[in-house]
């Protein structure tokens, strides 16, 4: 038992991360990224909240980063806990759906950001094996599934002074 307790215990803590989900005429707003070990994937707009924001704040700023597009998220699709196959790390993704406004288009990406792309589900399906994780695709079938959360159910107790 203390050496199952032991192992618990060495995991690394999931970080925490938003993505968007962004449907236009059957297509999905979606990212082509350079990862930190150099090979090009697709995400969804997705990042890491950072300290002081809340899960909106996060996402919103996330997409506007990664797309240049201004983000309102409308509903929660789902709450995700992944681990990477390496054992390195694990994340929770938080996923909002939502609608874009205005895109602009002068707005540097971040850097790690190639291009972006109005993708539908069998496009995705079809470079399933260059997508970020197996969140990609399925966060997208929950959203086709009809999956909404109100976003009520989010609650922040952050100090004022960080937002």
């Amino acid at each position: 038992m203390q050496q199952q307790a032991n192992a618990v215990q060495t995991l690394p803590r999931p970080r925490v991360t938003v993505a968007s989900v962004i449907e236009r005429d059957g297509r999905f707003l979606v990212v082509e990224e350079l990862t930190t070990t150099g090979d090009v994937v697709i995400n969804q707009p997705a990042g890491h909240v950072e300290h002081g924001e809340t899960l909106l704040e996060a996402v919103v700023r996330e997409t506007f980063e990664e797309t240049a597009w201004q983000f309102t998220p409308e509903f929660l699709i789902g709450v995700y806990l992944w681990a990477h196959p390496s054992g390195g790390n694990s994340y929770l993704r938080v996923c909002f759906g939502g609608a874009v406004g205005a895109h602009q288009t002068d707005s540097p990406l971040d850097e790690v950001i190639l291009r972006t792309h109005w993708l539908n589900r069998d496009e995705l399906q079809a470079r399933n094996e260059r997508l970020r994780s197996p969140l990609v695709l399925g966060v997208i079938d929950d959203y086709l599934a009809g999956e909404r959360y109100p976003l009520g159910v989010l609650k922040s107790f952050l100090p004022a002074s960080t937002l």
